[in-house]
């Protein structure tokens, strides 16, 4: 296994829409290679989730898994997963704005209106089909890595963008204010 390049934005691969992954490549060594490959990057660089775009490849691959990860310390675990393939619908009208950050944009955080409930339709690595409802912050990641999938990162989805800050800052200026209001 390896650790994968990071593409950042400006890189054109993150504006790109993910191309298709053939069902039955997944039974190819390379495949399974990338996906593994994929989930180390994302324990090595501490993230949350990944997907194929960000390690410069345009096809519709995300890994997820989360666990007592310091960035999101109340949020419930998530199983190592893969999806291939994977499409959203039944977004939920409920809309809650939270502090997203992303691989592509080490450093920066910022204020993201996501549905709380979504439906994911997906295969995993094995080519099995997965349909499951998720909500909250599993629903907000899935959303957020999909969206790369789209050509979209974070920023595009925020509505203020004097809500952006680097995580230095974040955590000195708007993550005390957050702690304070939910006291």
């Amino acid at each position: 296994m390896a650790v994968l390049k990071i593409a950042k934005l400006g890189n054109p691969v993150l504006r790109q829409v993910a191309k298709p992954v053939d069902l039955n490549d997944l039974t190819g060594s390379t495949v399974q290679t990338f996906i593994d490959d994929m989930i180390e990057t994302m324990h090595h660089e501490g993230g949350v989730g990944l997907a194929a775009p960000q390690v410069n490849r345009s096809i519709q691959i995300v890994v997820l898994e989360y666990a007592e990860n310091e960035r999101y310390p109340d949020e419930v675990s998530i199983p190592l997963t893969v999806l291939v393939n994977p499409v959203l619908s039944d977004y939920s009208q409920e809309i809650k704005e939270g502090w997203e950050s992303c691989l592509s944009l080490v450093d920066f955080r910022g204020l993201v209106p996501r549905s709380t409930t979504v439906t994911l339709n997906a295969y995993d690595r094995e080519g099995n089909k997965i349909q499951k409802t998720v909500s909250d912050f599993e629903a907000v990641v899935l959303q957020h890595e999909l969206d790369h999938l789209k050509g979209y990162v974070f920023l595009d989805r925020m509505k203020d963008l004097t809500q952006l800050s680097y995580q230095e800052e974040f955590e000195e200026f708007w993550l005390k204010k957050e702690d304070t209001a939910s006291s």
